[in-house]
C-alpha cells in the first residue's frame, strides 16, 4: 500500500525559486559551503492507495512528464546532504491538498476516502551544519504559527520515511457545552475574560452578569431548560458581538476632550511670528477646537463621520447606500451602482503575513458580494505600511523581520487578486519602523451591480425546473439591488467553505494588541478558488431571484452574520450541528465562532429554498440549510435537541455599556526647524530622495498583480512609454458600450501626525483628491473611505500617552470631517482598527496614528481620461497651486534625519477652486498630462513625469507661484523661497500639468482665479534641467539616472 508520492523538477531544469533560496543562505547564514538546493512536491494520502492507482496518479495527475520526475512510496533521492521538509500544522487549511483529493477522485474515476496533505521537501546539498536547521526553517523556510518541519540528515532517511505521520485533526471534544458563572469578584471578572481571550472589559463583565441575573431573563431560560449562568456558547457569541473590532466602542465612546494649547489671536499670532519664528505655527482652521476647559463628544463616528455624510447627503442623489451595509454603495447611472469597501487585516498578518493578507483581500471581496443584494467584485486596491525591509536591528519574539511581511504580505494579496479574476489596480507602501510591532494591511474592493435585480418576494415564474439562472424567473418583477429584504420565516443558508478551528477568536483577537499569548487558531487561510465558485454561484441567485439577502461570515462567523441579520429580521432559530465540518471534534461555541473562510450567510425565501439548494449543486458550491429568521426577538442556537444559546438581540447588539474616556492635546514644544545649508549639489538630492523607499519605483511589486484580468484598465498601476512612470489613480471601463468610468485614489501621509494629526488628516484626504482629479475624476460624483488604524488610545499604567493618542484621534476626526464639508465630499464607509501595538515584557512598539482615505467616483468620458506622464517635446509645464515654505514631515527632512516643526496647511477654498477649474480644462480635452506633488514635491513630481514618457524637461524656479513662511509673495530674486525648498517642499494643492501650445489661451482662461504658472516645456531630449533663483549654471540631470535610482531601492 502506498500512502507518499514525491515529485520534482528533473536535475537538468532551473528552479527559480530554489537557486534564489540558495543565494539567500549563501548571502544572509553565512552557508557558502551549501553547493545546491532542490525542492520536491509531496502528496500524502490519508487513505491506503493500491500500487497501480498510486502510480497512474503520480503519472497521470501529480507530474509532468516533460520536466519532472516522481517516486511513489519510496524517497526520490537519498544523495543529499540534510533535508527539511514542511507542511502545514493540523486543521490548517490545505487548498492545495483539497484540490488534489478532488482531482485524484476523477482520475480514479471514485472518491478518496481521507484527505489529501502536501509538503514540500527542500534538499541541501554541500556544507550543512545541522545546528543551523531550526533557524533556517523557522527563520526561512516556514511559518511556525501555521506550518511543522522536520529535519534529516541523509543517513537518516530509512528511519525518517518510518516515522512519518500525517496532519490529521480533529479533538477528543464530544461537543460539550459549559455554564460559566459569573462571580461578584471583579479580579475573576478579569481573569475569565483573559483565560477565554473575550477581550471584554471588566464594566462589561458585569453588565453581562446582571443581564442573567435578570428576573425576566432568567424565567425565560428555566423554560428552555438553561441555568441562570450563560453558557460557553453565549459569553463567547456576546464578546464577538461586543468586540471593539466589531461594535466599534471608542469611536462611540463620549470622550471628555481637552485642548491645552492657547487659542490664537491676532496679537498673539505677530508675537509667535517675531519670537518664534522657527516653531509649529498653528493654522487659524483649527483654532475653533482650542479650548482649556473640556468638550464631551458624544461619539466621534456620529459627530464627526456620519453627521458629515448626512450635511452633504442632500445635495449627492448618487448616495444609495452609506454606513448600512458591508459597503457603501453609489449610482454612477440610471442602470449601474458601485459597491466599496476598505477594510484592514494588521494582527493575522503579523502572525503569519501570506495567511494574513490572503484573507484580508478575500474578506473584503465577500464584503461587496455580501452588500445590498450582492455586486461583482472588479478591482482591488492594497495599501500596505511595513518597517524597513533592510532592517537590522533585533526582531522581538513572534515578530518576523519586516523583508518577510512584504514579502507574504505582497504575495498573499497576489494570490487572492489573482486567482480569484479580480485586478489590482491602485494601491502603495508606505515604510516606518514603528510597523515593526503590526503591519498595516488595507485591502479594499469595488464592486459592481445593476441598479435593479428580479425581486425575490415575486413568485416563480420559470417554464422549466432547469431554468434556474434565468433573469424572468419572477416575471419581470424586479427591486432595488442596494437593500436586503429577508424577513422572518426565511431560511438561513450557510454557503461555501466548511467550518473548522481556524480563525475562532478572530474579532476579539484584532481588538488587542498583539502579545505572546496571542492565539494561533485567529490566524485563517483563504481559498480563492472556492471563494469564486461562491461568487459565482451567489451572482447567479441574485440574477434568478432565489434570495432576499445575505452577508459574509467574516469576523465572529456565524454568531457575526446570523446576528446581525437576525437583527434586522426580528430574530433566528440555527442548528450547528447542521453546519458542515472540516473534521470533527468542533465544541458547539467553535461551530458559531469559527471564522472558516470563504462562507456566505443567505436568506432564502422558503418557497425558493429547494431551488436555491439545486443551483448550488450546479455550481460545485455547498450549500446547507441550517435554520430560519424568526420574529422572537431572540438569536437562538441549537446543538441536536439541546439549546445551547438563547439571546436577546436588544441587549446582544446594544446592550455594551458605552465607554467613558480622556482625551488630552497639548503643543509639543520640542519640535523645530531644522538649520539645513542649502546643498550644494542638488541633482544628489534629488537622486536620493527617488530612491528612498516611500517614494521609489514599486514596479516590481507591481508587475506580479494582475490589474488587466477582466480588461477594464483605462490608467494603470503604472504609465508611459514604457510603463515605468507612477500612476495617480485607476481608471477603469466596467461596461464596455457605455463612456464613463469609475476612477479609484487614496491618500495616505502618517509622518505628518507626527506634528499635528488635524493636518494630517487634512492632508491625507488632500492627497486622495489630487490624486482622483489628476486622472479626470468627477469631484461632484464621488465618495470617500476612511481607515482609521491607531495606537492603543485608552490611558493606563501601561499606556500612560493614551489620552494624547486619544487627543490625536480627535483631531484627525476634526480635520477630516472639516474637509469633507469644504469639498462636498461624502464619506460612504470606514473602518477603525485599534490597539495597533505590541507589548512583550518591556517592549512596546506602537504604529504612528494612520490615516488612509481612498476615493472613487466617476469620470464622465474615460477618454478625456489624463496620466501623469509626459505626451509630447514641446508642450508647456505648468505648475498649478502655491509651494510654501513648510517642510515639517517632508521626505526631504527625513532624508537630513529631521523632522521639522512648519506641517503642510490646506487651503480649503483655495484648493477646491484650483480643482474644480481643472476638472473643467480636462473634459475640455486642455489637459496632456497631470500629476500630483506629494512626497518629495515639485522636484520629484517633475523627474517621474519624465521617467514615465522617457521625454526631458527644462524648468524655472522663479516661475513657481511661491509664498514665504511670513505669508509674501516674492517680489524679486532676493525673496524668492531656497531652491531646495520650491523644489522639495510638500505643501498640498499642487499638480505638474503640460499643455499643447495651442490650448495655452484657453488653458489659462479656463484656471482663471486660481494659482498658476508656465515654469518651462518638455523636452525631446531625455534631461531635466532645473534652472535656480539665484546665478549659476542650471541642474541637468539624464532621464536615464533619474529612472535608475528611481528602480533600484525595491528589486525583489
Amino acid at each position: 500500500m502506498v500512502r507518499r508520492i514525491e515529485v520534482s523538477l528533473g536535475t537538468s531544469f532551473k528552479d527559480a525559486a530554489a537557486d534564489a533560496l540558495l543565494e539567500r543562505l549563501k548571502t544572509d547564514f553565512g552557508m557558502s559551503g551549501l553547493q545546491t538546493v532542490r525542492r520536491a512536491e509531496v502528496y500524502s494520502f490519508e487513505e491506503d492507495l493500491e500500487p497501480s492507482d498510486a502510480q497512474k496518479l503520480a503519472a497521470e495527475l501529480l507530474s509532468d512528464p516533460v520536466n519532472q520526475h516522481y517516486s511513489v512510496g519510496e524517497p526520490l533521492v537519498s544523495d543529499f546532504t540534510y533535508a527539511i521538509e514542511v507542511g502545514l500544522r493540523p486543521g490548517v487549511k490545505d487548498n492545495v491538498g483539497e484540490t488534489a483529493q478532488a482531482a485524484a477522485g476523477d482520475v480514479l474515476g471514485r472518491p478518496l476516502q481521507g484527505h489529501v496533505f502536501t509538503s514540500m521537501l527542500f534538499l541541501f546539498y554541500g556544507e550543512f551544519l545541522p545546528e543551523k536547521a531550526q533557524a533556517l526553517a523557522e527563520g526561512v523556510l516556514c511559518n511556525p504559527l501555521i506550518q511543522r518541519w522536520k529535519g534529516f540528515a541523509a543517513a537518516g532517511i530509512s528511519s525518517y520515511y518510518a516515522s512519518l505521520d500525517l496532519p490529521i485533526a480533529g479533538a477528543s471534544n464530544k461537543g460539550s457545552v459549559f455554564e460559566i458563572p459569573l462571580p461578584a469578584d471583579e479580579a475573576e471578572l478579569e481573569r475569565i475574560s483573559k483565560r477565554r481571550l473575550l477581550a471584554l472589559s471588566v464594566d462589561e463583565m458585569k453588565a453581562i452578569r446582571a443581564h442573567y441575573q435578570e428576573p425576566d431573563v432568567r424565567a425565560a431560560r428555566a423554560k428552555l431548560g438553561l441555568s441562570i449562568h450563560p453558557t460557553d456558547v453565549e459569553l463567547e457569541a456576546i464578546a464577538q458581538t461586543w468586540s471593539e473590532h466589531c461594535k466599534h466602542k471608542i469611536f462611540n465612546a463620549d470622550i471628555a476632550y481637552v485642548d491645552k494649547t492657547e487659542k490664537t489671536t491676532e496679537k498673539k499670532t505677530e508675537k509667535t511670528k517675531d519670537k518664534k519664528k522657527n516653531k509649529q505655527s498653528k493654522s487659524s482652521a483649527s483654532a475653533h477646537s482650542l479650548s482649556s476647559s473640556p468638550k464631551v463628544i458624544h461619539s466621534l463616528f456620529k459627530t464627526y463621520i456620519r453627521a458629515t455624510t448626512e450635511s452633504i447627503h442632500a445635495a449627492q442623489p448618487y448616495l444609495l447606500s452609506v454606513f448600512t451595509d458591508n459597503a457603501g454603495i453609489l449610482a454612477m447611472d440610471d442602470t449601474w451602482a458601485l459597491a466599496i469597501k476598505v477594510e484592514t487585516h494588521n494582527t493575522p498578518s503579523a502572525l503569519d503575513p501570506y495567511g494574513g493578507a490572503l484573507t484580508g483581500i478575500l474578506g473584503v471581496n465577500r464584503d461587496v458580494l455580501g452588500a445590498g443584494m450582492g455586486a461583482k467584485p472588479v478591482f482591488n486596491t492594497d495599501i500596505f505600511c511595513f518597517a524597513d525591509p533592510n532592517y537590522a536591528g533585533t526582531i522581538p519574539p513572534r515578530l518576523l523581520h519586516p523583508r518577510r511581511v512584504f514579502e507574504g504580505v505582497r504575495a498573499g494579496v497576489e494570490r487572492g487578486g489573482n486567482a480569484s479574476g479580480i485586478p489590482t489596480v491602485n494601491g502603495s507602501i508606505y515604510f516606518d519602523n514603528r510597523y515593526l510591532g503590526k503591519p498595516l494591511v488595507y485591502c479594499g474592493t469595488g464592486g459592481l451591480m445593476p441598479r435593479k435585480v428580479p425581486d425575490p418576494r415575486a413568485p416563480n415564474q420559470r417554464a422549466s425546473q432547469g431554468d434556474l439562472d434565468a433573469s424572468s424567473s419572477t416575471g419581470g418583477v424586479v427591486c432595488v439591488s442596494h437593500l436586503k429584504y429577508h424577513k422572518a420565516g426565511d431560511r438561513i443558508f450557510m454557503v461555501g467553505g466548511r467550518v473548522g478551528k481556524d480563525g475562532i477568536h478572530g474579532a476579539t483577537f484584532s481588538s488587542e494588541g498583539l502579545h505572546e499569548g496571542s492565539p494561533t487558531s485567529a490566524v485563517q487561510l483563504g481559498d480563492p478558488i472556492t471563494q469564486k465558485n461562491v461568487l459565482d454561484f451567489l451572482l447567479a441567485s441574485r440574477d434568478a431571484g432565489l434570495h432576499s439577502g445575505l452577508t459574509d461570515d467574516g469576523a465572529g462567523g456565524l454568531s457575526s452574520s446570523v446576528g446581525e441579520m437576525a437583527n434586522d429580521a426580528g430574530g433566528a432559530l440555527i442548528h450547528l450541528e447542521r453546519c458542515p465540518l472540516k473534521y470533527p471534534g468542533l465544541d458547539p461555541w467553535e461551530i458559531l465562532l469559527s471564522e472558516s473562510q470563504e462562507r456566505m450567510t443567505v436568506a432564502v425565501p422558503a418557497d425558493k429554498a429547494g431551488d436555491f439548494a439545486a443551483l448550488a449543486v450546479r455550481f460545485g458550491v455547498e450549500a446547507t440549510d441550517i435554520g430560519e429568521f424568526e420574529s422572537s426577538g431572540f438569536l437562538q442556537v441549537r446543538y441536536h435537541s439541546q439549546v445551547v444559546a438563547h439571546l436577546d438581540l436588544k441587549f446582544l447588539h446594544n446592550g455594551v455599556p458605552k465607554m467613558h474616556l480622556e482625551a488630552e492635546w497639548s503643543e509639543d514644544e520640542g519640535l523645530e526647524e531644522p538649520d539645513l545649508e542649502l546643498p550644494s549639489d542638488l541633482k544628489v538630492e534629488l537622486l536620493a530622495l527617488l530612491a528612498r523607499p516611500n517614494i521609489c519605483s514599486k514596479e516590481s511589486v507591481i508587475r506580479q498583480y494582475d490589474h488587466e484580468v477582466q480588461g477594464m484598465s483605462v490608467i494603470k498601476p503604472l504609465c508611459g512609454a514604457s510603463a515605468s512612470g507612477p500612476s495617480d489613480a485607476a481608471v477603469l471601463q466596467p461596461i464596455p458600450d457605455l463612456s464613463w468610468g469609475v476612477v479609484a485614489s487614496h491618500g495616505l501621509c502618517p509622518r505628518f501626525s507626527d506634528l499635528d494629526p488635524y493636518h494630517m488628516a487634512m492632508l491625507a484626504l488632500d492627497e486622495a483628491v489630487r490624486n482622483y482629479v489628476a486622472a479626470g475624476g468627477d469631484p461632484a460624483c464621488w465618495g470617500a473611505l476612511d481607515n482609521f488604524c491607531w495606537p492603543d488610545p485608552i490611558v493606563s499604567s501601561k499606556n500612560p500617552d493614551g489620552k494624547r493618542k486619544l487627543a490625536a484621534l480627535v483631531r484627525t476626526c476634526q480635520g477630516l470631517s472639516e474637509a469633507c464639508k469644504a469639498y462636498a465630499l461624502p464619506l460612504v464607509s470606514g473602518k477603525d482598527s485599534m490597539k495597533n501595538d505590541y507589548a512583550h515584557g518591556s517592549i512596546r512598539i506602537s504604529v504612528p496614528p494612520t490615516l488612509l482615505v481612498s476615493l472613487v467616483g466617476r469620470i464622465d468620458d474615460v477618454e478625456r481620461a489624463v496620466a501623469s506622464d509626459f505626451k509630447k517635446a514641446g508642450d508647456l509645464i505648468y505648475v498649478l497651486g502655491t509651494t510654501k515654505d513648510e517642510l515639517g514631515g517632508s521626505e526631504y527632512y527625513a532624508l537630513h534625519e529631521c523632522l521639522g516643526a512648519r506641517v503642510p496647511q490646506v487651503d480649503l477654498k483655495a484648493n477646491k477652486a484650483l480643482y474644480h477649474a481643472l476638472h473643467a480644462a480636462m473634459t475640455d480635452g486642455l489637459v496632456a498630462s497631470a500629476h500630483d506633488c506629494s512626497d518629495g514635491g515639485l522636484g520629484v513630481a517633475l523627474a517621474e513625469c519624465c521617467i514615465g514618457s522617457g521625454f526631458g524637461a527644462s524648468v524655472k524656479l522663479t516661475q513657481v507661484p511661491q509664498r514665504a513662511e511670513d505669508g509674501a509673495s516674492p517680489s524679486g530674486p532676493s525673496s524668492f523661497l531656497r531652491d531646495d525648498k520650491i523644489l522639495f517642499s510638500e505643501s498640498a494643492g499642487r499638480f505638474v500639468v503640460s499643455v499643447r501650445p495651442e490650448n495655452k489661451a484657453k488653458f489659462e482662461k479656463a484656471m482663471e482665479g486660481t494659482a498658476f504658472a508656465v515654469i518651462g516645456e518638455v523636452l525631446e531630449n531625455a534631461e531635466l534641467r532645473i534652472e535656480g533663483t539665484r546665478s549659476g549654471a542650471p541642474m541637468s540631470v539624464p532621464v536615464g539616472d533619474l529612472k535608475s535610482a528611481h528602480q533600484r531601492t525595491i528589486t525583489w
